[in-house]
């Protein structure tokens, strides 16, 4: 069953006098509950595809649909609100706030949708257990491994119910044991939860879990 629908993207980036085609005419589906992969050079556009199919950049002209709603007909607000409710994101840096602890930093996500800190945090705490950080779930992101902090990353981007998961290089930043560990857990959560994934990786390793592999060459996809 399709999740997401890209048709026509289009997206310029001008650079002096230069206008630079970053994405010419990309047209993709994803099926739910899959891993796919998007592999490609530095520079062939794949950052900019994730960021416009989860609604993070817009493109200059093509349409984007995921779960049956045209994302780009939204407002900034809507787009903002179906972004907070209907998609996670996860990056190679974890963003994590280093002033809170890895259980607030998983509930602030609730809490922006409205929902009250109680029963975000109790929320959160479960969504801790299910990436094995429950005893880690009182520690500020300075006390926790890089390992540990992507994990909190992943819950964070997991705890609304997201329809599916983007993440741009998520062991990029990650030595070969940590990165095993994602991957394992990416496989978890794919069957634990029945969730999408779209990753963008150079992790060869990684791309071995993909159920399809897109390769992006000269801004458009093959394969």
């Amino acid at each position: 069953m399709e999740i997401l629908k890209a048709a026509n993207l289009f997206k310029y980036f001008r650079k002096g006098q230069e206008t630079i085609k970053v994405l010419n005419d990309v047209s993709l589906s994803i099926n739910h509950n899959e891993i796919t992969m998007i592999i490609g050079a530095s520079g062939a556009g794949k950052s900019t595809l994730l960021h416009i199919l989860s609604g993070l950049d817009k493109p200059d002209s093509g349409e984007v649909i995921i779960d049956s709603k045209n994302i780009f007909n939204f407002s900034e607000s809507e787009v903002s609100n179906f972004r907070n409710k209907s998609i996670g994101f996860v990056y190679q840096f974890h963003h994590l706030l280093p002033e809170f602890t890895a259980i607030e930093n998983v509930a602030i996500a609730l809490m922006i949708n409205g929902t009250p800190k109680k029963e975000a945090l109790n929320k959160s705490l479960e969504i801790l257990k299910l990436v094995g950080l429950e005893n880690r779930s009182n520690h500020q992101p300075a006390e926790l491994s890089g390992g540990e902090q992507q994990r909190v990353a992943i819950a964070r981007a997991l705890v609304n119910n997201p329809k599916i998961i983007f993440a741009d290089e998520p062991t990029g930043n990650l030595d070969s044991k940590n990165s095993d560990m994602i991957h394992q857990l990416f496989l978890e959560l794919k069957s634990k939860l029945d969730i999408t994934l779209l990753i963008v990786t150079h992790n060869p390793e990684l791309v071995k879990l993909a159920d399809r592999v897109l390769e992006m060459k000269d801004g458009n996809v093959i394969g």
